[in-house]
Parts: C-alpha cells; structure tokens; sequence
C-alpha cells in the first residue's frame, strides 16, 4: 500500500520513519527542499530546525518534557535521536542541529520503504492516503490548494530567528558560564552576559531606535512564543528584563561577591549553545527582524559580545497554519476527506517537540486506517490529547497556535495546594501511566492475534 506523506520537516520524517516499521507499506516522502527554498532552511536535510535549537524541557515536571515521554512511549524515532545529539543547556533538550538532521536524513535514505523524493507538491494527492507535514513554511502553490481543500481562509502570522555567533568570539573577562540558580559545584551549560543598569539602558535604546526590516501589514502578526526581542521591548523598558534578560538566580563564580546578598546584576543577556563541537552559540530569547546591520552594533553593544563574530543573522519569515478546529477531528484526519491527515506546524501547533508528536499520531492513525482498525484518542489527561483538544475545540473564536503547556491539560484534585513541581509530577504520572497501560495493551493484543494466525 502506498501513502504520500508532504513536508519532510519533524513531522513527516516522523510520521514517515513509524510507518516504515510496517513492511506492507510503501512510503513516498517529498520534499521540496534544496530545489525549492524557504527562504529559512540553510539546507535540503529531512529534518533540520531552523529556530532555535532547543526542543525544550526533557523534565516529566515540564509541559514539553512530558510529552517527550509521552511520543518515546508511542514509538517516537526522533526523541531518541535528538538525546543521541544532545548539547549541554541545562535540563533542556538542545541538539547540535547538523548532526541531528544528518543523523534523520541517514536514517531515512536507509529504510528500504521509504522514497525521499526531491520534488514540489503543488496539490493535495487524491491517488492514496497522505499525510500533508508542510509546515509553517508551505509554499505558495500547496497554500492555494490547502486553502481550497480547507475551503476557509489560511491565517499567517511571523516567526523570527535569533542571531548565532562563534565562541571563540566572545570576551570571558566579561562573559561566564553558569546555569539559573545551579550549585557552586556544578558547571554551567549557558554563556552569561551581565549588565548594569546603565549598560542596559544603553543596550535598550540602541535596541528601540534600531532599523527594521520592513514588514507588510498582514505580515506583523507573531506567535507570543516566538515573538522578536524588539516587540517585546517595545512594551516598556523592563520587559525584557522580566523576559529572556532576567538576571535572577545567575551569579559569576569569579566573584567574590556573596551570592546570598541583595547583589545581582540588572540585566543578562544568555547564550546557548548551539552545535555539538560548542563553537556556536545562539541568543536565547534574541528572535529578530532588526536589519543586519543594525543587529550587528545591539550584540557589540553587550558586554561580553563587544567583539561577537556573526555567523547567522536574525531574520523574519511566514508561517502559515490551517484552522484546525473546523477542518480536522481530533484523529488529525481531515473531516472532509478521511484519506487526508495534517501533521506539524501547519496544523496550529508550535515547538519541535509538538511537531514530532503530530507526526507519529498522524501516522499511528493513518496506519490504523488502512488496516481497519479504531482510530487512536487521547484523553486530554495526557499532554498530548489535550494539545490535540485544543487544536480541534470547535468553540474557539478566534483560534491561534500554541504549545504544549499545563493550562490545557484536566485538573486534578487535591487535598491540599500542591506546590508547582509537585502538582505537574502529578500529571506527569497520571499521564505516563495511561500510556504505559495503553501501549502494554496493544502488546497483548498484537500477541492475540499472531497466536490465532499460528492456529
């Protein structure tokens, strides 16, 4: 049997690699990459993050790193692979961004049933089932015939990329490695950049009076998640240092300063590390659409990056998202036509980790499908059934992405307030332990049925 699956981003190299596992099914992966670009990718990799390089909490106490467990225990390829790649950022689940897509791509080009073909769709395939992973990044053509096929409109909004630079590049005289609130023993995974109160004004003037790229008017919509460092700053002086500024909890061990003391630092700019061989790093929270030149003189004029050698500029591009609630049940199968299932990004969900999870339910269901078999829900007790909840709530009014979270997922009871950390570990459980049950059921079953074809 054969199955089209568009988009070979996370989603569909995830969706693509589960199904493989069955060997009754023929994969076609397309991907329109490098012959076709983005405008974003530096690459034709499967794959290949073009944001951040960070998937998020690996912690079951935070909402990505949940369904992170959640998307290993339902047969998740790509969770393990990124932990294979992981770079040191604290309890976050960074990735050295090239040896994560080489290793998918590998991958891919060595499963037997899977064909990476290098071509634009420019429509919806009728001939057999598919899965469309295009992403937020969906070219014009495909967007025409998901507009049609959706038969509403598309929303867009902008989603902007933080600066890179080279470590070697950064002065540690003034910049020093530490983790939010860690121990004098440990040693910390992020590059801090301190400022005082007038350095930070300086910075922030530089930063509100800077040159912008110029945008359209149906162009300055942005996901809160995501949003440029210029937006936020443009709320008041101190957001940023209420945001990804804030100097709680870092201190310089090189100082003699008493960490215990009222002293900390008015502001600080953090760095993250961004490949394997820690030469790169990128400006955490640093999104931007400021014009290149004007990026360059804001980071010379952090201390610590006076003399930051840029290797990859902010920029600004599209991201384009069906309207979920109307168009998918919470399958990820299109209510018009069930041959037709959306994964990723273009279906309003926001993150790495979201977009992986989207592609496995979208194939797991998929599969199911062609092999008459019910289709898979998830109660929104777990991360990823309330994300799938969300997504496809036929109430909203006004429906715009979101990431995993705690606010989506049911309530549980207690005798008493719980403290955060406690209460999300919680969920956590209750979550896992469904899955558990669920997936060790499925075992039972499938021993069931292989024992009656032996019969």
């Amino acid at each position: 049997m054969k199955i089209k699956i568009i988009g070979a981003g996370l989603a569909g190299s995830e969706a693509a690699l589960y199904l493989s596992k069955n060997p009754e099914l023929q994969i076609e992966l397309y991907e329109m990459r490098p012959q076709v670009q983005t405008g974003a990718h530096a690459s034709g990799h499967p794959g290949e993050l073009v944001c951040s390089n960070s998937l998020g909490s690996s912690a079951v106490v935070g909402a990505s790193g949940l369904l992170k467990e959640e998307v290993a225990i339902l047969g998740s390829e790509l969770i393990p692979l990124a932990f294979k790649h992981r770079v040191p950022s604290g309890s976050a689940l960074s990735v050295d961004r090239f040896g994560f897509c080489e290793d998918i791509a590998r991958l891919i080009e060595n499963t037997p049933n899977i064909s990476l073909i290098r071509e634009e769709i420019k429509d919806i395939p009728k001939d057999c089932p598919c899965i469309v992973c295009t992403g937020p990044l969906t070219s014009e053509a495909l967007c025409g015939a998901v507009k049609t096929f959706c038969g509403g409109e598309n929303f867009k909004f902008y989603d902007a990329i933080a600066p890179i630079v080279k470590a070697e590049s950064i002065n540690f005289d003034i910049a020093f490695r530490a983790s939010r609130w860690e121990s004098d023993e440990s040693v910390g995974d992020y590059i801090n950049c301190p400022m005082d109160a007038e350095q930070y004004e300086n910075f922030y003037n530089i930063l509100i009076n800077s040159e912008r790229a110029p945008l359209k008017e149906f162009e300055a919509k942005y996901f809160e998640g995501c949003m440029p460092v210029e937006v936020l700053a443009s709320r008041g002086i101190d957001t940023l240092r209420f945001g990804p500024l804030k100097p709680v909890g870092l201190f310089d061990k090189r100082s003699r300063e008493d960490k215990h003391k009222k002293h900390q630092f008015h502001a600080v700019v953090q760095l993250r590390q961004d490949d394997k061989a820690a030469e790169l790093y990128n400006l955490v929270g640093f999104q931007t659409n400021l014009k290149w030149g004007a990026q360059k003189d804001l980071i010379q004029a952090i201390p610590g990056l006076e003399n930051a050698e840029v290797v990859r500029f902010g920029v600004m591009h599209a991201n384009t998202f069906i309207n979920s609630p109307n168009v998918l049940n919470k399958h990820l199968q299109a209510l018009s036509d069930p041959n037709v299932f959306f994964a990723g990004q273009i279906t309003g969900v926001e993150g790495y980790t979201e977009s992986i999870a989207t592609g496995l339910f979208a194939a797991i269901n998929l599969e199911r499908m062609l092999f008459k078999k019910p289709l898979l829900s998830l109660p929104n007790t777990t991360m990823l059934g309330a994300l799938l909840d969300y997504i496809t709530f036929r109430e909203h009014k006004n429906f715009q992405p979101t990431n995993s979270n705690w606010g989506i997922v049911e309530r549980m009871q207690f005798d008493k307030k719980p403290s955060k950390e406690v209460k999300n570990l919680a969920l956590a459980e209750r979550s896992l332990s469904y899955l558990k049950n669920l997936k060790n059921d499925k075992i039972q079953a499938q021993q069931k049925e292989q024992q009656w074809q032996l019969q």
